[in-house]
């Protein structure tokens, strides 16, 4: 049966009508037993979902991060294809009885045959583990592509239709991707941090390691982590009202060769103050809430920290500097720090990640704005922010930093704007095309001078709110702190 409708279309119709019965006439017992039986296992998606379950027990960081992402694209898909596309145009199904019997499909759906949910749903759960775990998600994209296959073989669509399903999952997949940016799934040669010895300390022997309980998350099982690792280090369990600062010191003077610590950004920036002043390696064992700079010198979990401690390998990163204040991750003026003030409100009612949902929300419909010369240029921005490095990807969501060590600075700008800014804001970050947006504007830079052109205006660190400030002064010391690192690391 060939669609009536303009040209492009019949033509099209007729191609797939030609295609389908060349496959249906092809005789093939390899044919007749995978086709089904691979058809069958795509049904409801639950190809999908076991592969995504092995990926979670047996697979690594990325495959774990693949299968969550796998599985939430999978579920967009599967609502756009069946409950938007398909109900927009009606197709009816190909001539099951061209297929020979024993490889049509023993449940023929009864929903339009345009396009396939079938092939949307193995293309976005491919195309989305390719984002975090591009080998795995190669070998898989070639079991979407039998997926895909095997409904044309079996008889339940037209190849168009799985083209077109194909197109969709993988579209969602990538808006995905823009939306919420994988993190950077493989090191290159060029963005291995460099490494150096830095002294081995057996069973921790010589690290004293400084825990906050009031920062992340609980932390009694990372003590007992660090105790069953390194036997021979001390722990430090601050007391509700102790002085961060003043316990680093008193380590130091007991003669520590190296800081440890848990907790979150804050407390980490804290103790690496210390370990520079008195040029002592840090070990940071995550425990924050969520460990953006533990994560960017390639130590995600505790037992990454206690394999650099025992095996003494480390590297020289970038400090960046705020006037006489130093920060690791992140400064900013403005929006930032107040959404931080916001959260901290809402925070003991909502829970730490709903509150900062909220706060963001209040904060973007009431378009704050501060108002800044920039190297003597005025400046009036929603948000400003300043990165101890160059943060990927380059869009408004920084997400990780590849090195610590290229003496730069990241600027982010997001330039107030009388003109619909919510929904420009929001096409240009679902489209990735916020980076070349005039709402948007990025430098890199070593150094930079801000004066705030307002009385009360707040100013972060890593987090944490400052009091107002007139002038700031950005910069850079090249590696200024030197952190445990595994031998070899990745993401």
């Amino acid at each position: 049966m060939v669609l009536k409708g303009p040209g492009a279309l019949r033509a099209v119709a007729a191609l797939d009508e030609r295609v389908y019965g060349a496959l249906a006439a092809a005789h093939s017992p390899v044919l007749d037993r995978t086709m089904p039986a691979l058809s069958r296992a795509a049904d409801y998606s639950v190809l999908w979902m076991s592969l995504a379950t092995a990926m979670r027990v047996f697979g690594g960081r990325r495959s774990k991060r693949a299968a969550a992402r796998g599985l939430g694209t999978v579920a967009v898909s599967s609502l756009v294809t069946n409950q938007g596309l398909k109900r927009l145009h009606w197709r009816n199904r190909p001539d099951g009885n061209l297929v020979p019997l024993r490889r049509q499909a023993k449940r023929m759906p009864t929903s339009s045959s345009f396009p396939s949910g079938h092939s949307a749903s193995a293309a976005a759960f491919a195309t989305a583990v390719a984002f975090e775990n591009a080998p795995l998600g190669a070998a898989l994209g070639v079991l979407a592509l039998g997926v895909g296959t095997s409904r044309v073989a079996t008889g339940a669509h037209y190849p168009s239709d799985v083209l077109t399903g194909f197109a969709v999952g993988a579209g969602v997949a990538a808006l995905g991707a823009k939306v919420f940016p994988p993190v950077l799934p493989v090191v290159t040669d060029e963005e291995m941090p460099e490494q150096v010895e830095i002294g081995a300390l057996p069973e921790g022997a010589g690290l004293v390691v400084i825990v906050n309980e009031k920062s992340g998350v609980d932390k009694a099982p990372i003590t007992d982590e660090i105790k069953a690792g390194l036997p021979k280090a001390e722990l430090i369990t601050l007391e509700p009202h102790a002085d961060l600062l003043e316990v680093a010191e008193d380590a130091v003077a007991r003669g520590a060769k190296a800081l440890g610590v848990s907790g979150g950004d804050g407390t980490v920036v804290a103790i690496a103050q210390i370990a520079m002043k008195h040029d002592l390696p840090l070990a940071v064992f995550p425990g924050g809430t969520f460990n953006h700079f533990a994560k960017d010198v390639r130590v995600p979990q505790v037992a990454d920290a206690i394999e650099a401690v025992t095996g003494g390998f480390g590297t020289r990163i970038d400090v960046a500097t705020m006037g006489e204040k130093i920060f690791l991750n992140t400064a900013s003026v403005g929006t930032y720090p107040e959404f931080v003030t916001e959260r901290e409100k809402l925070q003991p009612r909502y829970g730490k990640r709903l509150a900062a949902v909220i706060a963001a929300r209040r904060l973007l419909k009431s378009q704050p704005k501060a108002h800044l010369r920039i190297n003597g240029e005025p400046v009036t921005a929603m948000l400003f922010f300043v990165g101890n490095g160059e943060y990927l990807p380059l869009d408004f969501a920084p997400a990780l930093r590849p090195r610590m060590d290229t003496g730069v600075l990241d600027v982010r700008i997001l330039v107030s704007d009388k003109r619909a800014i919510g929904p420009r804001l929001l096409w240009a970050t679902l489209t990735g095309r916020l980076e070349h947006s005039a709402l948007y504007q990025r430098r890199v830079v070593s150094s930079m001078n801000v004066e705030v052109l307002e009385s009360e205006i707040l100013v972060s660190r890593d987090g944490e709110v400052d009091d107002p400030q007139k002038s700031l002064a950005f910069g850079v010391r090249r590696g200024a702190l030197t952190v445990y690192q595994p031998k070899n690391p990745t993401i």
